[in-house]
C-alpha cells in the first residue's frame, strides 16, 4: 500500500489508483490532511497550477415537469415554455458574450416529444454553428424515449443528427436505487441511467458525470456512485468531468429530512472524488453556484481543476435560492487569487 505522498507522485499515471477500494476510502475520510495531501499530489500529477473554466450560457427552457423529485426547487416556480424565438434570443446574447457552450435542460414538458427536442437542436445549430451544444440529461432522453415509443439508441441518433454535441451527466444523484426511491422515486433507476449514458459515448457522444451528495444518502452510498462512475469511465473513456452538486435544501421537500453539511464535508468530498477516481476521471468540478465563490475556491486546494461555467441565466439555480450567474473575469479573479493559473476551454476540454 502506497502512504507516502512523494512515493505516489513517482508512481506511474497508467497505473489504478492505490486508493479505489472502499476500505481504504474510508480510512482515509477519517484522515482528512492524508486526504487532502493525497487530493494535492494527484492534481499537481495531472495538471499542476491549471483551472479552468468555460464561457457558457445555460437556457432551462420548461419548467412543466411530471416528475415528483423531492430534491426539485425548480418546478414550483410559475409556469413557462420558452418559444423558438426566445430560445434563439438567448442564444444570441450568449454569442454576443463569448459564450462557446449552450448548455440545454428543462422539466419533463408532457407534451414534448423527440421532434420537439431536435427542433430546438436544429435551430440553434442553425443560427449558431460554432456554439457546442451540450443537452438533455438522460432522463430527458428517457422522457423522449416513452412519449415518442422510439428505442433509446434511436433517440440519440436523432439526437446527434440535429446538433447535440454533448449531454449533461444530471438525473444520476446518488446511483443507489434504495436512496433513489427517497428522493426521485419516478425517476430513472440505476441501471437505466448507466445504459443511456453509455449508450450515448458508444455513439460518440461525450458528457459529464455528476453526484448529488449531502441529503439522505450514506457515505458507502457515495462510494458506490464513484465506483459506477468508475467504472463506466474505464468501459467508454466517455465522461469529461464529474461535477459534484451539494444538496441544497431550502424551497423542496427533501430539505426537511436532510443532514446538514459543513464545510470540511464539501472540501473533503471533492478531494476524496479526485483520490476515488484516478486516473480514469481527470477533472474534477466545484460548483460555485451551490458551494458558493469563496468555498469553491477553496475547493481549488482540495483537488479541484475546474470551476465550470459563467451559467448566464441559469433558472434551476435561481428557483433553488441560488446565484445563477458569474462573470469570466470573476472566475480568473477566483482561480488567481489561489495562485492558479486560469485558462478558457471549451466544452471537451480544449483550449477555447
Amino acid at each position: 500500500m502506497i502512504s507516502d505522498v512523494s512515493e505516489l507522485m513517482e508512481t506511474d499515471a497508467s497505473l489504478q489508483s492505490p486508493y479505489s477500494d472502499f476500505d481504504e476510502l474510508k480510512k482515509l475520510w477519517r484522515e482528512p490532511l492524508r486526504l487532502f495531501r493525497l487530493a494535492r499530489a494527484l492534481q499537481n500529477k495531472r495538471g499542476k497550477n491549471d483551472v479552468s473554466f468555460v464561457i457558457n450560457r445555460n437556457i432551462n427552457f420548461t419548467n412543466e415537469c411530471v416528475g415528483s423529485c423531492k430534491f426539485c426547487s425548480f418546478k414550483h416556480s410559475k409556469r413557462y415554455l420558452l418559444t423558438r424565438e426566445q430560445i434563439l434570443e438567448r442564444a444570441a446574447g450568449a454569442e454576443k458574450e463569448g459564450a462557446t457552450e449552450i448548455c440545454l435542460q428543462g422539466g419533463l414538458a408532457p407534451k414534448m416529444h423527440l421532434e420537439d427536442y431536435c427542433e430546438i437542436l436544429e435551430n440553434l445549430h442553425r443560427a449558431f454553428p460554432r456554439i457546442h451544444l451540450h443537452a438533455y440529461s438522460p432522463m430527458e432522453v428517457m422522457h423522449m424515449s416513452r412519449n415518442s415509443h422510439v428505442e433509446v439508441k434511436d433517440v440519440l441518433a436523432e439526437l446527434k443528427k440535429s446538433g447535440l454535441g454533448s449531454m449533461p451527466g444530471t438525473a444520476a444523484e446518488i446511483l443507489v436505487d434504495r436512496v433513489r426511491e427517497k428522493i426521485c422515486p419516478e425517476k430513472l433507476k440505476t441501471k437505466e441511467w448507466r445504459e443511456i449514458i453509455t449508450a450515448a459515448h458508444l455513439q460518440g457522444i461525450f458528457s459529464t458525470s455528476t453526484i448529488l451528495y449531502g441529503h439522505v444518502e450514506s457515505f458507502e452510498d457515495r462510494l458506490i456512485h464513484l465506483q459506477i462512475l468508475r467504472e463506466i469511465q474505464s468501459e467508454t473513456k466517455g465522461f469529461t468531468e464529474l461535477v459534484l452538486l451539494p444538496f441544497i435544501p431550502e424551497r423542496n421537500l427533501l430539505g426537511k429530512s436532510a443532514r446538514k453539511t459543513d464545510l470540511l464535508d464539501h472540501l473533503k468530498m471533492h478531494a476524496l472524488a479526485r483520490v476515488a477516481l484516478y486516473p480514469e476521471i481527470t477533472n474534477i468540478q466545484a460548483s460555485w453556484t451551490k458551494l458558493g465563490r469563496t468555498v469553491a475556491s477553496a475547493a481549488l486546494e482540495w483537488g479541484v481543476n475546474d470551476l465550470g461555467g459563467t451559467l448566464m441565466d441559469e433558472g434551476i439555480a435561481r428557483n433553488a435560492g441560488e446565484e445563477p450567474h458569474i462573470s469570466a473575469q470573476e472566475l480568473i479573479a477566483l482561480i488567481v487569487g489561489r495562485k492558479r493559473k486560469a485558462w478558457q476551454r471549451t466544452t471537451l476540454y480544449e483550449r477555447a
